[in-house]
């Protein structure tokens, strides 16, 4: 288990290990979360909407129009 301490302005470092764990890198942003019976979930947030373009892929040949990607359409 890793642990670490709160300085008097409220920073606290992430161990190395843990870092290394998420793939945390200078600039990634952490997700707090507070359950109600007090347990704390920290997520790194270091991936983007944008890593999963291309993550899907239709099969050969198969187009899908604009108008039948609407949610709305009739």
């Amino acid at each position: 288990m890793a642990e670490s301490t709160i300085t008097a302005k409220g920073q606290t470092t992430v161990p190395a290990d843990v870092r290394a764990l998420v793939h945390a890198e200078p600039g990634t942003r952490l997700l707090w979360s507070v359950m109600p019976d007090g347990t704390i979930i920290v997520r790194a947030k270091n991936k983007s909407i944008r890593d999963l373009a291309g993550i899907v892929k239709l099969p050969k040949g198969q187009h899908v129009a604009t108008e039948n990607m609407s949610p709305w359409r009739r």
